[in-house]
């Protein structure tokens, strides 16, 4: 291992879980791993089992569903409780997974059926159910130091499973990817492999040689992924909004596949269809806000990779609905106005308290009292008149209604 000197020190829970099981009192405990990406994480949970000895499984939360899961989890006890071989189950971004998804692992980690190594980059008192996270340590990684990273370049360019020096590099390279990388050991190694690629295609001798020339151009190539906290994410998300509200589906399905292919949280994804529903649909189909929030529910409880069926629904529905920003528009300028200091008193015979409506010249009048449960009668000091409703879906019929209601609200009709 390169880097993490602190997780892996002497003592530490990681090197004492890297012991056979025979000698180490921590063989039994589950661990949480929690860092940004490209910090080791795997290659983490790789060595604790070749180390140890133990059966190493790797999962993504991405593409295992609870039956994937439920095989594992047997297959490991028949392993243990018939030949005595433990196992080390490594899951990758668990906090992809649903409660349930989670709940399902607890019994083998109590039982000691399995050692969970759990991998994520979110935080984990909000990503990972509390009785899965009091089970497992918590071990925080961190960004890899420069030395390290350089470590890495100089290793993949000799080692027989790296590039096994088919090329050099230059010192300027090497720190132009270093610099890159922001201790992200993936991302280094992927713009070392566009450069030396490009390095090979074009050399005039042999070996070839990456020079900072080389590396500056294979950045375009090389970083062109999904990141969940840069421009691509926000891209991406920004794309498939703007492709929902301008009703076209297919590009609202592509670009929903390319965020779920890339890891994106499923539920951000919900999250932000929950705020399509009212902001770009609105009034114009009251059921699209019920079927986010359903999308959601679902996503919240099922986890991938089976949600990503609720979500092409939802998607599909919400860019084929038509659409209304009215209701998002009144509320802006009513709040624009309180702002602006439009505050007007609160007729008394509206007021909550008796006492408060004490010397009103006129009483309250109860609609359910009146024909068609309408009366005239002032609710705002100031007559406002926030919302316009669009003649599109639903919403056309409200459009006729509200008309009709405010003027006789307004004393306009008898």
């Amino acid at each position: 291992m390169v880097g993490q000197d602190k997780a892996l020190a002497t003592g530490s829970p990681l090197s004492m879980l890297a012991k056979p099981p025979a000698g180490s009192n921590f063989s039994m405990t589950s661990v949480v791993l929690w860092g940004p990406p490209g910090t080791g994480k795997t290659t983490i949970a790789k060595a604790v089992a070749n180390t140890s000895g133990r059966r190493f499984v790797e999962l993504s939360a991405v593409s295992t569903g609870v039956k994937e899961l439920r095989e594992v989890i047997d297959k490991a006890r028949t392993d243990q409780e018939l030949y005595s071989v433990s196992s080390i189950v490594f899951l990758d971004e668990i906090h992809r997974f649903s409660k349930a998804q989670q709940d399902a692992l607890l019994p083998a980690v109590e039982a000691g059926w399995i050692v969970l190594i759990a991998a994520t980059t979110e935080n984990p008192s909000f990503a990972v159910n509390a009785p899965l996270l009091s089970r497992s340590l918590l071990v925080k990684l961190e960004p890899l130091e420069p030395k390290d990273v350089k470590t890495l370049i100089t290793r993949a360019i000799t080692d027989p499973a790296g590039l096994s020096s088919k090329v050099g590099i230059a010192a300027a390279a090497v720190d132009r990817i270093v610099d890159i990388s922001g201790g992200d050991a993936r991302r280094a190694l992927t713009v070392l492999e566009a450069a030396a690629a490009r390095a090979i295609e074009f050399a005039d001798s042999s070996p070839a040689e990456i020079s900072l020339e080389d590396v500056l151009a294979a950045l375009e190539t090389a970083l062109v992924r999904y990141d969940r906290e840069g421009e691509q994410h926000y891209d991406t998300i920004s794309a498939f909004i703007k492709s929902v509200r301008g009703s076209d589906a297919d590009a609202a399905i592509h670009y929903l596949a390319r965020m779920l292919e890339a890891g994106e949280d499923p539920r951000f994804i919900a999250r932000r269809l929950m705020i399509l529903a009212s902001e770009d649909i609105g009034l114009a189909d009251s059921s699209a806000l019920g079927l986010a929030v359903a999308a959601f529910e679902t996503v919240a409880n099922i986890g991938m990779p089976e949600a990503r069926i609720a979500l092409s629904q939802v998607t599909i529905y919400l860019a084929l609905a038509p659409k209304s920003n009215s209701a998002y528009l009144a509320i802006n300028q009513a709040m624009e106005d309180v702002r602006s200091g439009f505050l007007p008193a609160i007729p008394l015979y509206l007021r909550s308290s008796a006492s408060a409506r004490k010397g009103s010249d006129k009483d309250y009048l109860y609609p359910h009292d009146h024909e068609h449960a309408v009366v005239s009668q002032q609710y705002l000091g100031e007559s406002r008149q926030y919302y316009v409703p669009k003649s599109l879906g639903q919403e056309r019929t409200l459009a006729e209604r509200i008309e009709a209601l405010r003027a006789i609200i307004r004393g306009k009709k008898a």
